[in-house]
């Protein structure tokens, strides 16, 4: 069973910075993978997505201030937020997609990300 673990969120202020962190048990050298968001009330979205051949895309609201990167090596991806607004505030998650474009199940808990004064 895949086993997706997200980590490195916490309470930031409005304009700081956080790195999530996701490992997963298995390889993903041939998946792309992904961030996800869920905020209260709101249903799960994407953030950004990196190819097996490292070419990333964001949603709009994740361009110029979030980075997604990977490192296959180690089975893990990242996420860099910068300029943090409130809005950013939810639980994120990630996940990739299997060869028949699956997403990986079942998701991890996620982190929670809180952007507050």
């Amino acid at each position: 069973q895949v086993q997706l673990v997200e980590s490195g969120g916490g309470l930031v202020q409005p304009g700081g910075s956080l790195t999530l962190s996701c490992s997963v048990n298995r390889s993903i050298s041939v998946n792309d993978v992904a961030w996800f968001r869920q905020a209260p009330g709101n249903e799960r979205e994407l953030v950004a997505r990196i190819t097996k051949r490292n070419v990333a895309t964001y949603s709009d609201f994740a361009k110029d201030r979030f980075t997604i990167s990977r490192d296959n090596f180690k089975n893990r991806w990242y996420l860099r937020m910068t300029s943090l607004r409130r809005e950013d505030t939810a639980v994120y998650f990630c996940n990739g997609w299997t060869m028949k474009e699956e997403l990986f199940d079942p998701w991890g808990q996620g982190t929670q990300v809180t952007v507050s004064e």
